[in-house]
């Protein structure tokens, strides 16, 4: 009866032990959804886009997907694949702009990913007759596809095209493009132009080849893409795709409304914008650094949101819509409607960052006295060299570097808030990944701080 016993309760064992096997955690994603179009995984390679570089903890971040992976670096044996060559290592780091493609090497040991090349995605190459530049598609697209004879065709994914388009371009994004040829003109010796997300991406190169292969003879490739657009122009975004991709989403975007009756019901958010007050609105703006979104509505997206748009853009803004059909359109689409006197200034607020406090809520916490942050931990990740000129009273100080090996001394229990900070956000960030990761909860400070012998602090 015994040994029966201790069998059945070996065998439940084994069945739970099996069925716990049999539903493992996800794996984290290496090569990013969109990298995958024309690349295949591969063991010990990343492929995303470059975040931040934080040289004092020599690591960097990068984005794969929705995921943040942090990676150090040895400045003797990091190699560097990069057209921007400077003078040292970190200096090409440096002019890795944020979000840029790149390729990572790298091997792992007790958890931390260390990096032995970076391959920053070079610009596309292609013959002369293939491409089509700036001020050619601009003169196109003034005169429309019926006199210029001309087809225009966005490579992008679809979530990118509802961010904001060219205008008089059809989406067709790359990866469905064998899906989608009925879209191409039937005439095979007509203008086609293909673009994407600028001189690195390959969608619309890959585009190119496709429509070769099926016969046109007259398909160009606007390398410069949406980014160089928008650096001289406007683009078009229509009411569904605005909906979907900005309020939906809850991000936060400029929104003016030209219209003298708008009370009586205007798109979330809209600011009234009177004729002939462009300039001065635009003295109440968010700098441009920031790339806003902006979306300019009219009665029916004519010439008065045109005019707008560009003002804007002329003025170093980058990302600027017209509401494609105005408000007439987004009214027969029976898109949501807000009444009521419209704001006059401009707000905008920068979506988050996932896992930052707000500058308001770090300071309530920091200039609590210890004894009374209950359940909260400021965490100082800055380097000795930094903290020995002061740091906030209470707060415990744990090199970013160090901190994998010492979170011993970071209490891990879910009702104790552990807050990161460093003195410019980068490794507060980097320190948060990594306590999240092993289950921490944490948010940090992204912004920088700066703190005397005192304990006190400022927060640009």
């Amino acid at each position: 009866m015994h040994h029966r016993a201790l069998r059945t309760i070996l065998w439940a064992a084994a069945l739970a032990s099996t069925a716990f096997a049999a539903d493992p955690v996800a794996p984290r994603p290496v090569t990013a959804k969109i990298c995958l179009n024309c690349h295949t995984t591969t063991p010990g390679n990343l492929r995303g886009n470059f975040e931040v570089l934080a040289p004092k903890s020599s690591s960097f971040q990068m984005k794969v997907d929705e995921n943040t992976e942090i990676l150090r670096y040895d400045k003797a044996s990091l190699k560097v694949v990069s057209e921007e060559k400077a003078a040292t290592l970190e200096d090409t780091l440096k002019a890795i702009k944020k979000g840029h493609e790149v390729r990572v090497e790298y091997t792992e040991k007790e958890g931390v990913k260390t990096a032995s090349l970076v391959a920053v995605k070079p610009a596309v190459k292609l013959a002369a007759h293939e491409t089509i530049l700036l001020d050619e598609v601009q003169k196109l697209v003034a005169m429309g596809p019926e006199k210029g004879k001309y087809f225009l065709f966005d490579s992008r994914p679809a979530p990118r095209f509802q961010e904001g388009n060219i205008p008089t371009a059809v989406n067709m994004p790359f990866p469905a493009f064998d899906k989608m040829v009925d879209k191409l003109p039937a005439d095979k010796n007509a203008l086609v132009i293909f673009y994407c997300s600028g001189k690195t991406c390959n969608m619309s190169p890959g585009s190119l080849a496709k429509a070769k292969k099926l016969g046109y003879t007259n398909a160009k490739v606007f390398i410069e893409g949406m980014p160089a657009w928008y650096s001289k122009n406007y683009g078009v975004i229509a009411p569904k795709s605005f909906k979907e991709a900005f309020l939906d989403k809850d991000i936060p975007a400029i929104v003016l409304d030209l219209r003298t009756d708008a009370d009586k019901g205007t798109l979330k958010g809209a600011v009234a914008l009177a004729p002939g007050k462009t300039a001065e609105l635009l003295k109440l703006f968010p700098i441009a650094k920031l790339k806003p979104p902006v979306l300019v509505v009219d009665a029916n997206g004519g010439e008065s949101a045109r005019t707008v748009a560009q003002e804007i853009v002329k003025a170093g803004y980058a990302g600027v819509n017209v509401l494609q059909g105005g408000f007439q359109a987004w009214q027969t689409a029976a898109l949501p409607l807000v009444p009521g006197k419209l704001a006059t200034t401009v707000t905008y607020v920068p979506k988050p960052r996932p896992g930052s406090i707000s500058t308001a809520e770090f300071t309530r916490l920091a200039n609590l006295a210890p004894e009374q942050r209950k359940d909260v931990l400021i965490l100082d990740v800055r380097n000795p060299d930094e903290t020995k000129n002061g740091t906030i009273k209470g707060a415990l100080v744990i090199p970013e570097t160090a901190l994998l090996s010492r979170l011993a001394e970071v209490p891990k229990d879910a009702k104790v808030l552990v807050v990161t900070h460093c003195s410019t956000g980068i490794r507060a960030e980097l320190a948060y990944h990594l306590l999240k990761e092993k289950g921490y909860n944490a948010r940090f400070l992204n912004s920088e701080i700066t703190i005397i012998d005192t304990g006190e602090f400022t927060i640009d």
